[in-house]
């Protein structure tokens, strides 16, 4: 999608989708993804026809631009974007980044908020203008797709928010975007903050105005929608609603809210729906955060029925009870059962139902053998054992510094658990073993006594991917080591093996030096 059509398309029935999980969403402690993680979760937003995707922040790390770089050279079919504070040196750096990209689009941004200019910036409110006139025209030089947010906009006085955004506007902005920084706002006020811009601000019909919500009191997508409801025509959300803090609006409810609910909204986006919960569960894998299984349109629950009065009801006429098709969004009553016996075309059939690529025949070779090794463990496997499966293999092939080779817990009523285990380090196998508070903690102990990472384990936890008594356990492990947030993932049917193997994987992440800081330079 070229710049001149974003631009040019701010008809009254298009809703304009900019994704920034890659950004924003990134800024989720634990949640840092590496340069191959954003370009997987690029594609996929391609793949479901997402208007804009704000890759990153490139002047935040050579890491971060790097990945900005590969996301800008592989999309095609969406505007790439990249963020950029008020500055020379951010603006120079986006505009580099975003060279290769087939669509570009700099977002740069300056806190325009009392409290903001007085106590960060440290500027006179007219210098804050002369700062974002300034920004706006030298990204102008790298791109005519330009967006402009007075971050903290929803604690602005709306007199100076007037008087900057006119003065961006005449500066060659195509995009306003109002962001409720903190999450501070109500839907009604929020709705008449955009209502009175577009009415007050002489050029506003020059430019898209778009809104960016936080979701600190549980408003984001309410904000968002109100926003619309009152002319806003772009919408900055994150899959899951991932986010710093409480997170961002949700992209897959503020779609599914429009779209559902045409007798009330005038426009629509135009993204493939079906894609919305295979890259909800590509997201959730590879940060490691996991669904929660109420969660609207992509939690497990959220088309199930267990209500005797409800299951009737469905049986009798889905609508009774249901205000969207479960496969209208990528959920599948179909599935094919896969175990022992099946064959690998059935296996690489069903990766691709699921929209999983693997990018060369070693990897879909690890996946499979993999799968074989798990289908001799459980009966049935599943699409979330698969999810999960390919998600370790994509990680493991490239950059295992570590590995688990072996592990043996003693557990016993009474005693002291303790583990045993050999770890491989850069190819040499190396023995170790330790006793602790428990099977776990007995084997976090034993890695650590080799590696000596000095990290600090922040949050462990285990989640079942499938029902039963053979289901996977998924465990996710945050380690935060000078400065920088990671979280590993491991799967198994044995839950100490599944914990030692997220350890593992949190530990091959803070090696890799395609990691980098948690990105905090500043929030839009």
């Amino acid at each position: 999608m070229s710049n001149e059509s974003i631009v040019s398309d701010r008809s009254s029935d298009h809703l304009i989708i900019f994704d920034t999980t890659l950004r924003d969403g990134e800024q989720s402690p634990g949640a840092s993804m590496t340069k191959d993680e954003k370009v997987r979760i690029a594609k996929a937003l391609e793949k479901m026809r997402v208007d804009v995707i704000e890759a990153g922040f490139p002047i935040a790390s050579p890491g971060d631009f790097e990945s900005v770089k590969a996301v800008a050279s592989v999309i095609k079919n969406s505007t790439v974007c990249g963020l950029a504070r008020a500055l020379e040196k951010d603006i120079q750096r986006a505009g580099d980044a975003l060279k290769p990209a087939a669509s570009s689009r700099i977002h740069t941004f300056i806190a325009t908020s009392p409290i903001h200019m007085k106590m960060k910036l440290r500027m006179h409110p007219d210098d804050v203008l002369a700062q974002a006139v300034a920004s706006v025209k030298m990204a102008r030089q790298f791109t005519g797709d330009v967006e402009f947010s007075p971050e903290d906009a929803g604690r602005s006085e709306t007199d100076f928010l007037c008087r900057i955004i006119e003065a961006v506007i005449d500066a060659g902005a195509t995009t306003i975007n109002i962001p409720d920084t903190v999450g501070y706002n109500i839907p009604h006020q929020f709705g008449h903050l955009i209502q009175t811009l577009l009415e007050r601000i002489p050029n506003s019909d020059k430019a898209i105005f778009s809104v960016h919500c936080h979701n600190d009191l549980g408003l984001a997508v309410g904000n968002s929608l109100s926003a619309v409801l009152n002319g806003a025509r772009q919408v900055e959300c994150t899959i899951n609603g991932l986010g710093e803090r409480a997170g961002n609006a949700s992209l897959e409810e503020i779609v599914m809210a429009v779209r559902t609910r045409q007798d009330v909204f005038s426009c629509d986006t135009l993204l493939d729906a079906t894609q919305i919960v295979p890259c909800s569960k590509l997201v959730s894998g590879i940060t490691g955060f996991p669904v929660q299984p109420n969660k609207a349109i992509v939690g497990a629950n959220a088309f199930a029925h267990e209500s005797g009065i409800h299951q009737d009801g469905i049986l009798k006429s889905r609508e009774t009870y249901e205000i969207m098709r479960a496969q209208d969004v990528g959920w599948s009553d179909n599935r094919m059962v896969l175990g022992k016996h099946s064959g690998r075309n059935a296996f690489k059939s069903r990766l691709k139902e699921l929209n999983i690529e693997l990018s060369t025949e070693h990897e879909l070779n690890e996946a499979f053998a993999r799968f074989k090794e798990l289908a001799d463990k459980k009966h049935e496997i599943f699409d979330e054992d698969l999810t999960a499966l390919v998600a370790d293999t994509n990680w493991s092939i490239e950059n295992e510094h570590y590995k688990l080779v072996s592990l043996r817990v003693c557990s016993e009523t009474g005693e002291i658990p303790n583990a045993s285990l050999v770890l491989e380090i850069g190819g040499n196998e190396v023995n170790a073993s330790a006793s602790g508070g428990g099977p776990v903690d007995a084997s976090f102990r034993a890695i650590e006594s080799v590696v000596n990472s000095g990290a600090q384990l922040q949050l462990y936890s285990v989640n079942n991917i499938t029902s039963g008594t053979d289901a996977q356990g998924e465990v996710t492990v945050r380690l935060e080591s000078g400065g920088r947030i990671v979280s590993g993932q491991g799967a198994d049917t044995d839950i100490v093996i599944a914990s030692a193997n997220a350890y593992v994987n949190a530990l091959n992440k803070l090696s890799n030096s395609d990691q980098r800081e948690h990105p905090q330079l500043g929030d839009v």
